[in-house]
């Protein structure tokens, strides 16, 4: 079937609409008309051909949400009408260790929501700029938040599952000392997941003006990472750091904060490396820097599940499908809380 969709061309053209095609489901497929997608940087860094391998056409979006309109006949988890969500992934080998862990994220053979090898026209996967896709049935994600929150539960899909998985790994929780660097995206979701998993919470920014708003978000306390003296006063002392900064900087600086055997796990993917943290940072008490990628299927139902519980949703601004190239411009100058979100509706007008 043919659906409208945003994508782009090339690299260097912005977004337009285009026709692509779905295929009819499959007898394990889950056929989903999208309400509503979320806007990553990734989509950014991949659509304009920053991130090696983008493949033309380019339809960006890994933050579906939407409502089942048909389902193949072996499909018994799922039925018209409910509620589900797509997130980074839509198929995976199957065979390996990780997918036999539910961590499928890690397959060598993950096929991402868009620009993977499929065999669906154009030879590529197509993602959620569109009205409408078809998922096997093992990587959709069923959503129990009410439908009011449809739109705002979009983000989870991926700044959720990226900021929720590595808390759980270094089991945050009650006790523990967390701190979440960078106020954005994924930024506001960890400090919003970090407070409710009842951890103590300091959120670090460059920016004394988002003082207000990370404690609002759910930290306890607030760090200009600029200020020395509100540095040292930290030194040592955290058991977790969740690092969101999309941009290269000073790792150091916080790995001096962590406690003897403590850790910082990057998520925030920068464009260029950064630089090389010192040996003896990590050396001298025992430290781990680390990194995660987003999250398995049982990992994300269960932070969808934990949200819903919580009345967790992001903060999003909504736009128009003609509205993205837009959206992407103010992106990039940070002009977002926190995450633009696209009304799929707007695609058939």
């Amino acid at each position: 079937m043919t659906v409208k969709a945003y994508g782009a061309h090339a690299g260097d053209q912005p977004l337009q609409p285009i026709d692509i095609t779905r295929r009819a489901p499959g007898a394990h497929d889950v056929q989903i008309d999208i309400a509503f997608c979320g806007i990553c940087h990734s989509d950014l860094h991949q659509v304009r051909a920053e991130w090696a391998g983008t493949v033309f056409p380019c339809v960006p979006g890994h933050e579906i949400v939407g409502r089942v309109s048909a389902v193949g006949d072996h499909v018994s988890a799922f039925q018209p009408g409910d509620l589900v969500g797509v997130g980074c992934m839509v198929d995976s080998c199957r065979d390996c260790d990780e997918c036999a862990e539910g961590l499928e994220n890690y397959c060598d053979g993950m096929i991402g929501t868009y620009n993977s090898p499929t065999a669906d026209a154009p030879g590529h996967t197509l993602g959620g700029y569109s009205q409408r896709i078809v998922v096997d049935q093992r990587f959709v994600l069923r959503i129990r938040h009410p439908e009011s929150q449809l739109a705002a539960v979009a983000p989870l899909l991926c700044a959720g599952i990226t900021t929720w998985s590595p808390l759980r790994h270094w089991k945050v929780g009650p006790g523990s000392k967390v701190g979440v660097v960078g106020i954005g995206g994924l930024g506001h979701m960890g400090l919003k997941l970090a407070h409710a998993l009842g951890a103590h919470v300091v959120a670090f920014t460059t920016s004394e003006s988002k003082r207000g708003d990370a404690l609002a978000l759910g930290a306890n306390e607030v760090v200009v990472s600029r200020n020395a003296d509100e540095m040292r006063a930290h030194r040592k002392s955290f058991d977790f750091i969740l690092n969101t900064v999309a941009a290269p900087h000073d790792l150091d600086a916080f790995l001096a904060l962590l406690k003897r055997d403590g850790a910082m796990t990057l998520v925030g993917a920068p464009a260029t490396p950064h630089p090389s943290p010192n040996v003896f940072s990590l050396i001298l008490k025992r430290r781990s820097l680390a990194g995660s990628l987003i999250g398995g299927i049982p990992e994300t139902q269960e932070m969808l599940d934990f949200c819903a519980d919580h009345g967790i949703v992001a903060d999003i601004e909504m736009i128009r499908a003609d509205g993205i190239n837009e959206a992407y411009e103010r992106m990039l100058t940070g002009d977002v809380k926190y995450r633009f979100v696209i009304d799929n509706a707007s695609l058939a007008t």
